[in-house]
């Protein structure tokens, strides 16, 4: 089946910074460019806790969606681990590799099996609440907490919220690879954003890995095939503050990164290097070229 030019243009961009060591660099097209000032005006009045009434009701709409299609979206997906979160009774963050606009919901299906429905928040950056129609209506009420360049508002709002959100025992995902590589299967190395806030808060991570396997003879509308995923809870990594802040989030970010590579090279059975196959791409090759692949993998 032809696939849509413009993902494989962003293949073509995955394979341009792999060679160049390039992991966490946007690969995406024709993202809006969005003015610094109209940014910090909708940051002053974004409502990120969703206090005024109408937020509080908009909310409840958005969150009623976005659990629906995750429903849908999830008719299949396996959860496994769910037992390394049993003792979790605090708020935490969730890590998880980035690959597609609705991998979030996999997040969320999972949060919702554990008791937390309508406790998922999402850092998103703030280019995000610029969207328009459906996406746009979640993005800025669906529990997002926008990321932003601008030190006054990060200091005086965004991490006040996030206090208030662990103190509630919510979960707040973050993606630490930072950009979304369109269905890319490997982890990426993690920026120390989450690790940075999991010290300051005093909260567990929780690790994740998505699998992806291709539905055979299933396509979506791009030409790629339709995946199944299978979510991978890994084993909560703890703060331990009688280290130094910078030895804390630095060894939690090695110990997350440990975690999602173990769970790569388990689910696919191959080691993790970062040079370019197409089956690195999840529903890029038909069903006999990557069994091709697989057995020219196993012969060397």
């Amino acid at each position: 089946m032809e696939k849509d030019e413009e993902r494989l243009k962003v293949i073509e961009n995955i394979k341009t910074n792999l060679k160049d060591n390039n992991l966490n660099k946007k690969v995406e097209l024709n993202d809006p460019i969005i003015k610094e000032e109209e940014i910090l005006k909708k940051l002053k009045h974004f409502d990120i806790l969703r206090r005024n009434p109408i937020k509080k009701f908009k909310r409840v709409i958005a969150r009623n969606m976005a659990n629906g299609y995750t429903k849908v979206f999830n008719e299949d997906t396996e959860i496994i681990g769910l037992e390394n979160v049993k003792n979790i009774k605090t708020g935490a963050i969730i890590t998880a590799n980035h690959f597609s606009p609705q991998d979030s919901t996999v997040i969320r299906y999972f949060t919702n099996k554990v008791g937390k429905r309508n406790h998922l928040n999402i850092l998103v950056e703030e280019e995000n609440i610029f969207m328009e129609g459906y996406l746009g209506f979640l993005m800025n009420n669906c529990g997002t907490i926008p990321v932003s360049k601008n030190k006054e508002y990060m200091q005086k709002r965004f991490y006040p919220a996030l206090k208030k959100m662990f103190k509630k025992k919510e979960f707040v995902l973050i993606y630490p690879e930072e950009e979304m590589w369109f269905n890319y299967r490997k982890p990426r190395p993690l920026k120390i954003g989450a690790y940075h806030i999991a010290a300051k808060y005093n909260v567990p991570i929780i690790p994740c890995f998505i699998e992806m396997r291709e539905k055979k003879g299933e396509y979506e509308d791009n030409g790629f095939n339709k995946l199944k995923y299978i979510i991978h809870i890994l084993k909560p990594i703890y703060p331990n503050n009688s280290k130094d802040p910078k030895t804390n989030k630095e060894d939690m970010r090695k110990s997350d990164y440990e975690l999602k590579k173990a769970a790569y090279e388990k689910a696919y059975s191959k080691e993790l290097n970062y040079e370019f196959d197409e089956s690195d791409i999840a529903g890029l090759l038909e069903e006999n070229e990557k069994e091709r692949k697989e057995e020219s993998n196993i012969i060397k």
